[in-house]
């Protein structure tokens, strides 16, 4: 396991006579971009419970650094480096931008998370923040509150608060979901500068931001891993092309996508 970063090993869970995640295995080496695919109802959504530790496994084990993190909490996995966001954003919308990212870095460091102290009494964790802030392109927002800002650029704030939390390996759920696609480049390029050594595994349904984002791609099927690759490779998979053409509607995946 020490090999990479974040292993799956086998990783199995069933609801009644359902199979949700049957048996999967995924490697992430360091500062590897890896996208998950798959129709609706493949199982991305319950992979990624798993992982983060919303639901617990039937069988099978999670490796953090070569350290079994099967059994803790997503709070524990979290401190250890395993950090993940959400389709939806759970932002405090009355807050600024850096407000939002000011708490999550306070609690990181497990002091108070109030703003109404002195500056001096907290200037290490404004400096980060401010940081965050810079990094994610987000200056110009910095003091306006979440529900004044574009919805692209709440999802830039939802990473922003996963990368207060210091993660080894990221999973990001679904991030373009709800972006419209005017938006969906600058996305792109705040992912491109985020540091190389965090692991970034992301759940997406848009192809075209797979094929930008990812070095390699793994395809889920009915709970099952199906195959992984690099992005070329799968989207010209023949396998692949049936599994998306055979459910209408579940992904943006046309021919020229396949063969770009």
């Amino acid at each position: 396991m020490s090999d990479f970063i974040f292993s799956t090993r086998e990783l199995s869970k069933r609801f009644g006579a359902l199979t949700v995640a049957d048996k999967i295995s995924i490697d992430l080496e360091v500062g590897e971009r890896r996208a998950l695919i798959g129709p609706n109802g493949a199982g991305k959504t319950t992979f990624v419970a798993l992982v983060s530790g919303t639901v617990r496994a039937d069988s099978g084990a999670i490796f953090l650094l070569g350290r079994d993190i099967s059994g803790e909490r997503p709070d524990q996995r979290a401190r250890r480096g395993l950090v993940r966001t959400y389709q939806i954003n759970n932002l405090f919308r009355n807050l600024t931008v850096l407000e939002n990212i000011f708490l999550a870095v306070s609690a990181r460091s497990g002091k108070s998370g109030t703003m109404s102290r002195r500056a001096s009494d907290h200037r290490d964790l404004l400096e980060r923040s401010e940081e965050i802030v810079v990094r994610l392109g987000l200056g110009d927002d910095r003091h306006r509150t979440i529900s004044e800002i574009p919805y692209g650029r709440q999802r830039l704030v939802e990473i922003g608060i996963a990368l207060s939390l210091d993660p080894k390996v990221l999973v990001l759920d679904e991030p373009a979901a709800g972006v419209p696609s005017d938006q969906a480049s600058l996305l792109l390029r705040v992912l491109d500068l985020l540091p190389k050594h965090i692991a970034i595994l992301m759940i997406e349904h848009d192809m075209q931001l797979v094929r930008r984002f990812a070095t390699s791609v793994s395809v889920l099927v009915a709970g099952a891993l199906l195959m992984t690759g690099a992005p070329q490779d799968v989207m010209r998979s023949e396998r692949v092309r049936s599994v998306y053409l055979g459910h209408s509607g579940s992904a943006r995946f046309d021919a020229a996508t396949i063969h770009g």
